[in-house]
This record gives C-alpha cells, structure tokens and sequence, in this order.
C-alpha cells in the first residue's frame, strides 16, 4: 500500500514558516552580515557534500552517474531551462535573478542531502517519519539564514521540496524491493557531489552550473540496480 507523505507535508510547511521568518529580519541585516552568512551557507554545503560523498557504496558508479547525467543535463540545458522557470515565477519582485538564486540554493540544500533520501525512502517503506521530522526542524531553521540572505526565492522551495521528497516517498513505498542499501548510498554519495559543486559555486570558487547534475540522481540509481 502507498504511504502518503505526510514528513514531507511537515518538512514543507517549517521551510515555509522558517523562511517567513528569515524574510523578516533579513531586511534588518547590513550588507557584511549577509556577505557573512552567505560564505557560512558555502563552507556548510561543502563540509555537507563531502561526508555525504563519502558514503558511496561503489566509487564508479557515482563518478559514471555524475558524468553522464553532467551530460544529459547540459544536453537539455536543464539549468538554463529552470533558471528561466524560477525567473519567471519571480519577476514581479524586485530582484528576479535573486529569487531564482535563492529558490534554486534552497532546493538543492534541502533535497540533495542524505536525511532527504534516506528519510523520504524509510517513511515510504517502513512509514517511519523520524528522520523526516528531525529534518524538519534542522531545514527551519536553516531556510531561516538562507531567506534572509537571498530574499524570497527561498519561501517557494517548499514546492519544489515537497514535490521531490513526497515523489521519493511514493515510489519507495510502491518499489521498495528496489531500494537496497547499496542503492541508498550511491544516491547519497551522488547528491553529496552535487551540493559540494553548490559549495564551490556559492563561495565563487568556480561557476558551476549545478542543476545539470541533477539527472546523475536517476542514473545512480539505474546503475545500482546491475
């Protein structure tokens, strides 16, 4: 039976809260102090990627996935594509490429990390939602920081959120034979990789465009099955 995904409906509804929040004292934050938390969010996402990359259960597989869904992604220009999307979605406030930024950093934080994967996938095959909860709390106050920072793009990634973390619960719960431990790890491992390009982009190390990767999510997947 399909569990409905309710640590996702509650991780949603603390980024929004907390995002509202960071958008209220965001506008009482000097310039030096958002410069500030921004590096801060840049040094937390590459120490996040690193120790999440290190959970590969099957080091080839993660750099095959991350290569060729770097591919796949630039074919489709899939960054390109969303960052048009989300600009879309934000022109009517002041800084349209602000609130794309933000609501794309926001996703990535929120839905390439371990608890996302490990958590959406235990609620869809056990129904535990612990990790998620625990998540939710952790994601609060971090989109506080991050919508103080980069404004009101950060409020709309519960959207995003809650449509790839429930996805994730529901097709554990209908596949859950599926989702092997090794599994588990190489998506992990993989989404560690991604958010520790989110770091070096972030901290202006090296531009980057992050969200081409995405697609190395399901190919880690794929590949883990053989």
């Amino acid at each position: 039976m399909s569990v409905f995904p309710w640590g996702s409906v509650v991780n949603a509804a603390a980024v929004f809260a907390g995002s509202l929040f960071g958008l209220f004292i965001g506008k009482k934050y000097p310039e030096n102090i958002r410069k500030i938390v921004m590096d801060g969010v840049g040094l937390a996402s590459l120490f996040l990627g690193l120790s999440m990359a290190l959970k590969s259960h099957n080091t080839l597989v993660v750099i095959f996935s991350l290569l060729i869904g770097g591919i796949i992604g630039e074919l489709l220009s899939l960054q390109d594509r969303i960052e048009r999307l989300t600009q879309r979605m934000g022109k009517h406030t002041q800084n349209a490429g602000q609130f794309s930024q933000g609501l794309l950093t926001a996703f990535l934080i929120f839905c390439m990390g371990s608890m996302t994967i490990v958590g959406a996938i235990d609620e869809g095959i056990h129904g535990d939602r612990t990790l998620l909860f625990t998540k939710s709390i952790l994601d609060a106050f971090t989109s506080i920081a991050l919508a103080s920072t980069f404004g009101t793009g950060v409020l709309f990634s519960f959207i995003p959120l809650f449509v790839f973390q429930g996805g994730l619960t529901l097709t554990a719960s209908f596949s859950h034979e599926l989702f092997s431990p090794p599994m588990i790890g190489n998506l992990t491992a993989t989404g560690g990789l991604i958010i520790l390009a989110l770091g070096i982009h972030i901290l202006n190390i090296k531009q980057i465009k992050v969200l081409n990767y995405i697609p190395a999510l399901l190919i880690a997947a794929i590949a883990s099955l053989f």
